[in-house]
Formats: C-alpha cells, sequence, structure tokens
C-alpha cells in the first residue's frame, strides 16, 4: 500500500512503465522510526534521503549558545534529509528528527545511483523535485527578510494548515524566527480581529 503511494507519487511528475514500476518496488523498504528517533544528527554524516509515508520530521540546528533554529517540517508525501551532508558525506549541519511515529523509505547514495541507471527516467524525477525544494527555500529566505513575524505567521499558516495541529508551538515559533510567547501574542491577536 505505502509502496503504491509512492508510486502515484513518482507518477505526478514523470511517466513509468510496468517494468519500471516493478524495478523501483523491488528496490524500495519501508522503515518505521518512533516519535523522538533522530533519523540524522547534527555533527554525523547523513546517509539517507528519505520520502514520508506518514509522520511528521523536523529539521533543525542548534546553535552553540543551545538554541534551536527549526530550519523544516516534513509530512506524508514530503521528503526530507540534511541534503549538505548527504551529498557532500561531511558532518550534518541539521538534526533531523521525527516528531511523530513515522513510517518512510529510505534511499542511500547506492541505491539512487542503481535507480537512476536501471530507471534513468527517475534522474528527471529528482531533478524536479530538486528544483521545487530549491523554489521554496528561496521564497522561505525572501520572507524570513522581507516580512514581519506576524506575516510569516500567516504565510506558514495558508502554506501548511495542517501543521499548526500537529507541530508544538516552540517548534513553530523556532521555525518562524520568534519566540513561542510572541507567537502566542500573534494568535492572540490574530483571534481577537
Amino acid at each position: 500500500m505505502s509502496k503504491d503511494i509512492f508510486l502515484a507519487y513518482i507518477k505526478k511528475h514523470i511517466d513509468l512503465n510496468e517494468a519500471e514500476e516493478s524495478i523501483i518496488l523491488s528496490k524500495i523498504k519501508e522503515r518505521k522510526y518512533l516519535k523522538n528517533q533522530f533519523l540524522v544528527q547534527q555533527g554525523d554524516v547523513c546517509r539517507y534521503v528519505v520520502f514520508i509515508f506518514t509522520g511528521c520530521v523536523r529539521s533543525y540546528h542548534v546553535d552553540d549558545d543551545g538554541n534551536e533554529h527549526t530550519v523544516s517540517f516534513s509530512i506524508e508525501n514530503w521528503w526530507s534529509s540534511d541534503m549538505g551532508s548527504f551529498i557532500t558525506q561531511k558532518p550534518a549541519d541539521y538534526n533531523v528528527q521525527c516528531i511523530e511515529p513515522t513510517s518512510l523509505i529510505q534511499f542511500d547514495s547506492a541505491l539512487m545511483e542503481e535507480l537512476f541507471e536501471t530507471v534513468p527516467k527517475l534522474e528527471r524525477f529528482f531533478r524536479i523535485i530538486s528544483q521545487n525544494a530549491l523554489v521554496s527555500a528561496q521564497r522561505r529566505v525572501v520572507n524570513t527578510f522581507s516580512k514581519t513575524a506576524r506575516e510569516r505567521f500567516e504565510i506558514f499558516r495558508e502554506d501548511y494548515p495542517e501543521l499548526e495541529q500537529r507541530v508544538p508551538q516552540y517548534m513553530i515559533a523556532s521555525y518562524l524566527g520568534v519566540t513561542k510567547e510572541f507567537l502566542s501574542k500573534i494568535k492572540g491577536q490574530i483571534a481577537r480581529e
């Protein structure tokens, strides 16, 4: 069932024939993580890129003062990883941690290369999702520098309405670059209007 979800996701971006579908299904394996388990920890080398079937993960950096800076959340049908570490095989800048029990597929470098060789269309697929991720990341950077905290929160709510109920408030505040108290104040203002 989960593998069918993954195939349907791929087919939103590229066409696959039966033989290609069969190759992909034969190579991928589902893995389950518990709440609070790490997919990678800051300082370790990231070995996998993951596609999430169920659950929610958070990518965040801990600075030298021990402050957490949330970079992203990933839920069903989204990808997650510390891509810089995965590509360079150097220590990760981010922790990638399950906020909920999470079911996913892991792709290591060898599996990705094997799939690219046996199903060349997948290179196009990964190019498309990488481009989409880059556009999203650039938009987030612009919003961080040019929008008020309230505007960033409203964009977060609009773009990811399901996350507000699934993610603790202090993590959303970290994502927005504010304290949880300031986020509560923003939410109160919005509620009163």
